[in-house]
Protein backbone atom coordinates (compact mmCIF):
# COMPACT_ATOMS: atom_id res chain seq x y z
CA UNK A 1 0.00 0.00 0.00
CA UNK A 2 1.30 2.97 -1.00
CA UNK A 3 -0.69 5.65 0.91
CA UNK A 4 -1.82 7.98 -1.38
CA UNK A 5 -4.56 10.18 -2.99
CA UNK A 6 -4.38 10.15 -6.16
CA UNK A 7 -5.80 12.48 -8.75
CA UNK A 8 -5.89 11.84 -12.37
CA UNK A 9 -5.73 14.47 -14.62
CA UNK A 10 -5.94 14.76 -18.56
CA UNK A 11 -2.19 14.14 -20.06
CA UNK A 12 0.33 16.08 -22.17
CA UNK A 13 1.16 14.67 -25.37
CA UNK A 14 4.95 14.28 -24.46
CA UNK A 15 5.72 10.39 -23.33
CA UNK A 16 5.59 9.33 -19.78
CA UNK A 17 8.89 9.41 -18.11
CA UNK A 18 9.74 5.26 -18.43
CA UNK A 19 11.26 3.41 -14.98
CA UNK A 20 14.84 2.67 -14.92
CA UNK A 21 15.53 -0.72 -16.06
CA UNK A 22 17.72 -3.00 -13.50
CA UNK A 23 20.89 -2.74 -15.65
CA UNK A 24 23.65 0.15 -15.37
CA UNK A 25 23.13 3.36 -17.00
CA UNK A 26 24.08 3.91 -20.37
CA UNK A 27 26.66 7.08 -19.00
CA UNK A 28 28.19 4.67 -17.14
CA UNK A 29 28.58 2.04 -19.07
CA UNK A 30 30.27 4.67 -22.24
CA UNK A 31 32.53 6.49 -19.33
CA UNK A 32 33.38 2.68 -18.08
CA UNK A 33 33.94 1.64 -21.94
CA UNK A 34 36.28 5.38 -22.04
CA UNK A 35 38.57 4.58 -19.39
CA UNK A 36 38.97 0.67 -20.78
CA UNK A 37 40.05 2.03 -23.93
CA UNK A 38 42.15 4.46 -22.66
CA UNK A 39 43.95 1.95 -20.93
CA UNK A 40 44.62 0.27 -24.13
CA UNK A 41 45.76 3.76 -25.90
CA UNK A 42 48.11 3.80 -23.01
CA UNK A 43 49.57 0.47 -23.56
CA UNK A 44 49.65 0.86 -27.45
CA UNK A 45 51.60 4.07 -26.31
CA UNK A 46 49.48 6.80 -27.61
CA UNK A 47 49.87 8.18 -24.45
CA UNK A 48 47.76 11.59 -25.72
CA UNK A 49 44.91 10.02 -27.01
CA UNK A 50 44.89 7.92 -23.96
CA UNK A 51 44.71 10.29 -21.42
CA UNK A 52 42.07 12.64 -23.68
CA UNK A 53 39.88 9.18 -23.60
CA UNK A 54 40.65 8.71 -19.91
CA UNK A 55 39.26 12.18 -18.97
CA UNK A 56 36.79 12.76 -21.67
CA UNK A 57 33.55 11.33 -19.54
CA UNK A 58 34.39 12.91 -16.54
CA UNK A 59 32.78 16.23 -16.80
CA UNK A 60 29.56 14.42 -17.72
CA UNK A 61 29.61 11.80 -15.21
CA UNK A 62 29.89 14.73 -12.66
CA UNK A 63 27.41 17.02 -13.77
CA UNK A 64 24.85 13.98 -14.01
CA UNK A 65 26.17 12.97 -10.00
CA UNK A 66 25.30 16.81 -8.87
CA UNK A 67 22.82 18.16 -11.31
CA UNK A 68 19.61 17.78 -9.86
CA UNK A 69 17.82 17.65 -12.85
CA UNK A 70 20.45 16.16 -14.54
CA UNK A 71 18.85 12.30 -16.62
CA UNK A 72 22.54 10.62 -17.26
CA UNK A 73 22.90 8.01 -14.14
CA UNK A 74 18.85 7.61 -13.53
CA UNK A 75 15.38 8.76 -15.23
CA UNK A 76 14.37 11.41 -12.62
CA UNK A 77 10.97 13.57 -12.74
CA UNK A 78 11.00 17.06 -13.14
CA UNK A 79 7.27 17.75 -14.19
CA UNK A 80 4.43 16.06 -14.76
CA UNK A 81 1.74 16.51 -17.30
CA UNK A 82 -1.46 18.65 -16.94
CA UNK A 83 -3.85 21.16 -18.55
CA UNK A 84 -4.76 22.24 -15.15
CA UNK A 85 -3.58 24.77 -12.81
CA UNK A 86 -2.40 22.13 -10.37
CA UNK A 87 1.31 21.63 -8.99
CA UNK A 88 2.53 18.71 -6.98
CA UNK A 89 3.64 19.65 -3.68
CA UNK A 90 6.39 17.66 -1.79
CA UNK A 91 7.55 18.15 1.73
CA UNK A 92 11.34 16.24 2.38
CA UNK A 93 13.06 15.58 5.77
CA UNK A 94 10.05 14.09 8.17
CA UNK A 95 8.05 13.38 9.61
CA UNK A 96 8.46 15.67 12.49
CA UNK A 97 6.37 15.97 15.41
CA UNK A 98 6.49 19.72 15.79
CA UNK A 99 5.58 20.47 11.90
CA UNK A 100 3.87 17.39 10.71
CA UNK A 101 0.73 17.75 12.08
CA UNK A 102 0.69 21.92 11.74
CA UNK A 103 1.09 21.28 7.87
CA UNK A 104 -1.84 18.29 7.78
CA UNK A 105 -3.91 20.62 9.56
CA UNK A 106 -2.78 23.37 6.54
CA UNK A 107 -2.96 20.92 4.07
CA UNK A 108 -6.74 20.17 4.89
CA UNK A 109 -7.63 23.59 4.68
CA UNK A 110 -6.56 24.73 1.97
CA UNK A 111 -7.88 21.28 0.56
CA UNK A 112 -4.56 20.69 -0.97
CA UNK A 113 -2.20 16.90 -1.25
CA UNK A 114 0.91 16.09 -1.22
CA UNK A 115 3.92 13.92 -1.32
CA UNK A 116 5.74 13.72 2.09
CA UNK A 117 9.19 12.14 1.26
CA UNK A 118 10.57 11.15 4.67
CA UNK A 119 13.29 9.93 5.86
CA UNK A 120 13.62 5.79 7.31
CA UNK A 121 14.89 6.62 10.87
CA UNK A 122 12.64 9.52 11.41
CA UNK A 123 9.80 7.46 10.65
CA UNK A 124 10.92 4.89 12.27
CA UNK A 125 10.56 6.88 15.68
CA UNK A 126 7.25 8.30 14.71
CA UNK A 127 5.07 5.36 13.04
CA UNK A 128 1.86 6.97 14.53
CA UNK A 129 2.93 10.46 11.81
CA UNK A 130 3.37 8.63 9.02
CA UNK A 131 0.07 6.46 9.52
CA UNK A 132 -1.44 10.17 9.84
CA UNK A 133 0.00 11.11 6.68
CA UNK A 134 -1.53 8.55 5.04
CA UNK A 135 -4.80 8.99 6.93
CA UNK A 136 -5.50 12.25 5.82
CA UNK A 137 -4.98 10.99 2.01
CA UNK A 138 -1.27 12.11 1.51
CA UNK A 139 1.26 10.05 0.13
CA UNK A 140 4.67 8.70 1.55
CA UNK A 141 7.39 8.48 -0.37
CA UNK A 142 11.18 7.55 0.51
CA UNK A 143 14.06 10.14 1.21
CA UNK A 144 16.80 7.53 2.31
CA UNK A 145 17.08 5.89 5.48
CA UNK A 146 19.65 8.49 7.30
CA UNK A 147 20.20 11.51 4.66
CA UNK A 148 23.68 11.78 4.30
CA UNK A 149 23.43 14.60 2.24
CA UNK A 150 27.54 14.98 2.32
CA UNK A 151 28.31 11.74 1.13
CA UNK A 152 25.37 9.91 -0.32
CA UNK A 153 26.98 10.62 -3.93
CA UNK A 154 30.12 8.57 -3.03
CA UNK A 155 27.56 5.11 -1.80
CA UNK A 156 28.81 2.02 -2.97
CA UNK A 157 26.70 -1.22 -3.49
CA UNK A 158 26.16 -1.98 0.27
CA UNK A 159 25.74 1.37 1.56
CA UNK A 160 23.05 2.23 -1.08
CA UNK A 161 21.24 -1.11 -0.48
CA UNK A 162 21.36 -0.67 3.48
CA UNK A 163 20.19 3.08 2.60
CA UNK A 164 17.05 1.92 0.56
CA UNK A 165 16.31 -0.59 2.07
CA UNK A 166 16.51 -0.10 6.09
CA UNK A 167 13.98 3.16 4.70
CA UNK A 168 11.54 0.69 2.78
CA UNK A 169 11.82 -1.45 6.46
CA UNK A 170 11.08 2.02 8.77
CA UNK A 171 8.04 2.31 6.30
CA UNK A 172 6.87 -1.01 6.39
CA UNK A 173 5.30 -0.95 10.31
CA UNK A 174 3.14 1.95 9.36
CA UNK A 175 1.87 -0.14 6.45
CA UNK A 176 3.70 2.37 3.26
CA UNK A 177 5.13 1.09 0.20
CA UNK A 178 6.56 3.72 -1.28
CA UNK A 179 6.66 3.97 -5.29
CA UNK A 180 9.08 6.88 -5.43
CA UNK A 181 12.23 8.28 -4.02
CA UNK A 182 14.63 11.42 -3.76
CA UNK A 183 17.82 11.58 -3.21
CA UNK A 184 19.46 13.59 -0.48
CA UNK A 185 20.28 16.99 -2.00
CA UNK A 186 19.27 15.59 -5.44
CA UNK A 187 23.01 13.95 -5.60
CA UNK A 188 22.52 10.01 -7.56
CA UNK A 189 25.27 8.05 -7.05
CA UNK A 190 26.57 6.37 -9.74
CA UNK A 191 24.60 2.85 -8.73
CA UNK A 192 21.01 4.58 -8.26
CA UNK A 193 19.29 3.39 -11.27
CA UNK A 194 19.83 -0.22 -11.04
CA UNK A 195 18.97 -0.41 -6.88
CA UNK A 196 15.72 2.21 -7.27
CA UNK A 197 15.37 -0.88 -10.47
CA UNK A 198 15.54 -3.53 -8.11
CA UNK A 199 13.01 -2.25 -5.55
CA UNK A 200 9.97 -0.84 -7.95
CA UNK A 201 10.89 2.62 -6.97
CA UNK A 202 11.34 5.81 -9.49
CA UNK A 203 13.33 8.68 -8.77
CA UNK A 204 11.69 12.19 -8.36
CA UNK A 205 13.14 15.86 -8.22
CA UNK A 206 11.44 18.70 -8.37
CA UNK A 207 10.80 21.70 -11.12
CA UNK A 208 10.75 24.41 -7.93
CA UNK A 209 13.85 24.70 -5.49
CA UNK A 210 11.79 26.89 -2.46
CA UNK A 211 14.85 27.54 -0.38
CA UNK A 212 13.26 27.41 2.44
CA UNK A 213 15.99 26.30 4.45
CA UNK A 214 17.63 29.67 3.38
CA UNK A 215 14.99 31.36 3.80
CA UNK A 216 14.66 34.89 6.09
CA UNK A 217 11.08 35.14 6.47
CA UNK A 218 7.97 33.27 5.41
CA UNK A 219 7.15 36.38 3.12
CA UNK A 220 9.87 36.13 1.55
CA UNK A 221 10.02 32.46 0.77
CA UNK A 222 6.58 32.62 -0.81
CA UNK A 223 7.49 35.75 -2.76
CA UNK A 224 10.73 33.57 -4.19
CA UNK A 225 7.95 30.77 -5.15
CA UNK A 226 4.84 32.50 -6.45
CA UNK A 227 6.71 33.95 -9.75
CA UNK A 228 8.57 30.28 -10.22
CA UNK A 229 4.93 28.01 -10.04
CA UNK A 230 3.64 26.86 -13.67
CA UNK A 231 0.99 24.18 -14.45
CA UNK A 232 2.90 20.77 -13.96
CA UNK A 233 5.52 21.85 -11.32
CA UNK A 234 6.99 20.09 -9.03
CA UNK A 235 7.42 21.99 -5.58
CA UNK A 236 10.02 21.25 -2.81
CA UNK A 237 9.37 22.56 0.39
CA UNK A 238 11.21 21.04 3.83
CA UNK A 239 9.77 20.82 7.44
CA UNK A 240 11.88 20.23 10.20
CA UNK A 241 14.56 21.42 12.53
CA UNK A 242 16.37 22.33 9.01
CA UNK A 243 14.42 25.20 8.07
CA UNK A 244 14.40 28.51 9.94
CA UNK A 245 12.51 28.69 13.20
CA UNK A 246 10.76 31.71 11.87
CA UNK A 247 10.00 29.79 8.43
CA UNK A 248 8.94 26.50 10.33
CA UNK A 249 5.41 26.13 9.37
CA UNK A 250 4.87 29.52 8.57
CA UNK A 251 6.63 29.41 5.67
CA UNK A 252 4.54 26.59 4.22
CA UNK A 253 1.12 28.42 5.23
CA UNK A 254 2.35 31.15 2.86
CA UNK A 255 3.20 28.86 0.17
CA UNK A 256 -0.06 27.20 0.26
CA UNK A 257 -2.01 30.67 0.53
CA UNK A 258 0.02 32.03 -2.72
CA UNK A 259 -0.43 28.82 -4.28
CA UNK A 260 -4.18 29.30 -3.85
CA UNK A 261 -4.35 33.18 -4.70
CA UNK A 262 -2.98 32.72 -8.07
CA UNK A 263 -5.60 29.28 -8.55
CA UNK A 264 -3.33 26.01 -8.27
CA UNK A 265 -4.25 22.96 -6.87
CA UNK A 266 -1.84 20.89 -5.01
CA UNK A 267 -2.73 17.32 -6.11
CA UNK A 268 -0.55 14.27 -6.49
CA UNK A 269 -0.03 12.88 -9.75
CA UNK A 270 -0.08 10.05 -11.62
CA UNK A 271 3.08 7.99 -12.33
CA UNK A 272 2.15 7.99 -16.45
CA UNK A 273 1.90 11.81 -15.83
CA UNK A 274 5.70 12.42 -14.66
CA UNK A 275 8.15 13.94 -16.96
Amino acid sequence: MSGHGEHIRSRGSSPALAPDKTGLPPLLVAALAAKIAAAAAWAWSAHRLGAALFVAPDPFLFWAVVAPRAQGLVRTATHFATDRREIWLTIDDGPDPHDTPKILDLLDRHRAKATFFVIGERAARHPELVREIVRRGHEVAHHTHTHPRFTFWCAGPGRLAAELDRGLAALRPAGVRPRWFRPPVGIKPFLLAPALGARDLRCVGWTVRSGDCHATSAGALAARVAPRLRSGAILLLHEGPGVPPTVRVTGAARVLAACAELGYACVIPHADQLR
